[in-house]
């Protein structure tokens, strides 16, 4: 099934984002995603708590369907790309397939992040962030940084409770300068997105929006101020 990406507004860019978590970028042709965590399972493994080993396959292919429905001519990764440093020489036939795949159809940036610091062995080129249109792209908010910056590590999540029943989506976090990206990855967890850590890392910020990809659109619901 094609995914579907719905428009918000950040640092005066149009972006779109999708179900499967993942954000298109018009202005740099790009599709960013954050926290793939790849070979998590298999990191798992190694320690004897068996997961099904699908997660890189799986990962991978939302990614590949991300950049088909956008036409995107990069992919950014805003680190946490491998669960460890050794993850890419664990990876099965199919999903390996599916990472050169990838590499073979678009410029593919690796951004370092805290599980893979050293990462190499991967096809595409690793930095340890970037810098496109005066935002800065990195794995880990800089709270001394002043411009405007995109960023992941949180995995955020909203938890609401509707008809009784609470509910928790991945969600990217937009401060006035800063925004924090969902999980990507199929093996990862989430913050709640009104956690304090998550409020102190997007300060200053006057007003902090949680924006939370469905099939039929982006909904905004706005965490600080907090809701009465």
């Amino acid at each position: 099934m094609q995914q579907r990406f719905h428009p918000f507004a950040f640092a005066g860019h149009e972006w779109r984002i999708s179900e499967s978590r993942a954000l298109f970028w018009p202005a740099e042709q790009a599709v960013v995603v954050a926290d793939l965590h790849l070979e998590k399972a298999s990191w798992f493994a190694q320690s004897g708590q068996m997961l099904p080993p699908y997660d890189s396959r799986e990962t991978l292919e939302r990614l590949l369907g991300a950049v088909e429905a956008n036409g995107a001519r990069r992919v950014l990764c805003l680190g946490d790309n491998f669960h460890d440093d050794h993850g890419p020489e664990r990876m099965e036939p199919h999903a390996l397939g599916l990472l050169n795949e990838l590499a073979r159809r678009v410029d593919l940036v690796w951004i370092i992040g805290n599980h893979d610091a050293a990462l190499t062995g991967v096809p595409g080129t690793v930095v340890e962030e970037l810098h496109c249109h005066g935002i800065a792209l990195r794995h880990e908010v800089d709270p001394l940084a002043t411009g405007p910056e995109l960023s992941g590590h949180y995995h955020p999540k909203l938890r609401i409770r509707i008809k009784g029943r609470m509910i928790a989506r991945p969600c990217a976090l937009r401060g006035d300068s800063r925004m924090i990206l969902p999980a990507f990855g199929t093996l990862t967890g989430g913050m709640d997105a009104s956690d304090p850590a998550l409020i102190k890392a997007l300060q200053p910020a006057a007003t902090i929006d949680a924006i939370v990809p469905t099939r039929d659109k982006a909904v905004q619901i706005r965490v600080l101020p907090a809701p009465n």
